[in-house]
């Protein structure tokens, strides 16, 4: 047998940073060295299927269960069981891993945290290498700090009431500029998992836990098979048992909703559940629909809620495969921001979060995702009342939802229109988060809601659609690129006037405006808004 190839040597282009060669060691560079020598190939390929896969659904505007993987949905199988750290999940709290969030999102009260380095974190490489440096401190119980602006302290609270990290690596589409082997930019995802896994799988085993991943943007089972060729790889290579990793699947795609159970068995033995996202699931319908003619045209991205006809069919769904195969079944974001000032917009907020999270109780979800930490108790008052001390609902098996393939995108089901006021809030929104990201802020406050990067996409994506679909507001205005164009110019002049020439001036407004307006009206459809900004990204 032939020695293995050398892994090709990583060379890290950026400034220094305090304390990166404690993530940044060479066994650690080594090891993501190896895991971009054996898996970035197969990469490469899979996002060139995407590119196939769109080009498909062009053609035919349409989309199917897959008949090649029939014995895949007959068969009788489950995923392992989940481990005890894993097993109640009934509130997850997201955000990214700077200092500050770190210790508020593990003092939470919630049961899980996504610890984000993909959409609610912009990958400047200070983010990308102090996030991982900020979990290691806080597995190591060293994380306490005092903000030296408010002179408030944090401080971890005992180990038994901390949330459980599953950590979210960046999307299969995106490179890490700063890390770069044999001349080539490395995967983000492969940079974000093999330094966080290398660091603390051990670690967390220590804990009694484990690594645990959220994995973002999957677009087919291939792609779920490729991660679980890398989490074989990586517990042989560190040393830990097969199975010791656990992988929640977003189906945050439209082409995953097809294949829900074809995911859950490449990761059979790694599977740990699904989550049903909401704006990136938009987006993706959008994004591959998006010639599909007026059928497809979505209205307002505030009228499209969990309970419109066609998002119904997909929660549903995804609460029937997930329980049939033995995996928890995660619902989507309450994003609202609770106001320090006004008691009745929390009040009505409130309200709207517990109908939310009460739904999905009774629809059978074993959890659900909050933005905020005052939104933990909400949420886990409607999950106790369904689940009591049982730590899931995978029992309820739902084998009452039967969905067709053509339920999952009849966009027209839906009895709403775009309006003009739409157009204005997509704008608005779309410079407010690009330039908070440009300057290297993912999670962001806009209007009253937590807003990552799936909010920019769904934004400039319903731009994009309305306009090439000749959309007629019902003001009578025509979406047009000039239309477009008006209001972001008068949205521009009202930032200016809200937050003074000054902060106007040092910011990235002009940038986010001209950078918005890029990817919603050019004729080429850019895959993904981040990338295009990622060019632009400081840092």
């Amino acid at each position: 047998m032939s020695a293995p190839a050398p892994s090709p040597l990583a060379i890290v282009d950026a400034e220094p940073l305090p304390r990166q060669d404690e993530v940044l060691t060479e066994a650690a560079l080594a090891f993501v060295a190896e895991l971009h020598r054996r898996f970035a190939p197969r990469r490469a390929e899979l996002l060139a299927r995407r590119g196939e896969r769109r080009a498909e659904i062009a053609r035919t505007s349409t989309l199917d269960f897959l008949p090649d993987t029939a014995q895949v949905r007959e068969g009788d199988w489950k995923v392992a069981p989940a481990p005890a750290a894993l097993n109640d999940r009934r509130v997850e709290i997201t955000g990214p891993t700077d200092r500050k969030m770190t210790i508020n999102a593990l003092n939470s009260g919630a049961k899980v945290w996504l610890a984000d380095f993909e959409d609610a974190s912009a990958p400047t490489w200070e983010n990308v290498v102090l996030g991982q440096l900020n979990l290691i401190d806080a597995y190591e119980r060293r994380i306490d700090f005092t903000d030296a602006r408010t002179g408030k302290a944090y401080a971890l609270k005992p180990a038994d009431q901390l949330a459980t990290v599953v950590m979210r690596p960046r999307g299969w589409h995106l490179e890490e500029r700063h890390l770069r082997f044999e001349g080539g930019a490395a995967s983000g995802s492969l940079v974000d998992f093999g330094l966080y896994f290398f660091h603390n799988a051990q670690r967390l085993i220590d804990l009694g836990k484990g690594p645990y991943f959220y994995l973002p943007k999957t677009e087919s089972h291939l792609e779920a098979r490729l991660w679980n060729e890398i989490f074989v790889f990586a517990q042989d290579y560190v040393g830990i048992p097969q199975g010791t990793v656990r992988a929640t699947v977003l189906i945050e795609t439209i082409t995953a909703a097809y294949e829900m159970e074809e995911i859950l068995f490449e990761l059979k033995d790694h599977a740990a559940g699904l989550n049903a996202g909401r704006w990136d699931y938009l987006f993706s319908i959008v994004k591959n629909f998006r010639d599909g003619g007026e059928k497809f045209v979505l209205p307002d991205r505030n009228a499209v809620t969990m309970t419109a006809p066609f998002m119904r069919a997909y929660t549903e769904l995804l609460v029937r495969t997930c329980h049939k195969r033995g995996a928890h079944a995660i619902g989507g974001m309450a994003a609202f921001i609770p106001s320090r000032k006004d008691a009745e917009i929390n009040k009505v907020a409130f309200e709207k979060v517990k109908a939310d999270k009460d739904r999905e109780a009774g629809d059978g979800f074993d959890g659900s995702w909050v933005a905020h930490p005052d939104l933990v108790p909400i949420a886990m008052a409607s999950f106790d009342a369904v689940l009591g001390d049982k730590p899931n609902q995978k029992d309820r098996l739902r084998e009452d939802v039967s969905v067709a393939p053509g339920e999952l995108i009849a966009i027209d089901s839906l009895d709403a229109k775009p309006t003009y006021e739409g157009l204005r809030n997509a704008v608005q929104v779309g410079i407010r988060y690009i330039e908070a990201w440009l300057r290297g802020l993912g999670a962001v406050g806009i209007f009253g809601l937590m807003e990552d990067a799936a909010t920019a996409e769904i934004s400039r994506s319903q731009i994009w659609q309305w306009i090439n679909a000749g959309v007629v507001f019902e003001n009578g205005e025509l979406a047009t690129a000039d239309l477009t164009r008006k209001i972001a110019t008068e949205e521009l002049a009202a930032i200016r006037a809200e937050v003074g020439d000054e902060a106007f001036t040092s910011g990235k407004w002009q940038q986010a405006h001209d950078l918005l307006l890029q990817v919603s009206l050019d004729a080429d459809y850019a895959d993904f808004l981040t990338l295009p900004a990622y060019d632009q990204l400081v840092g």
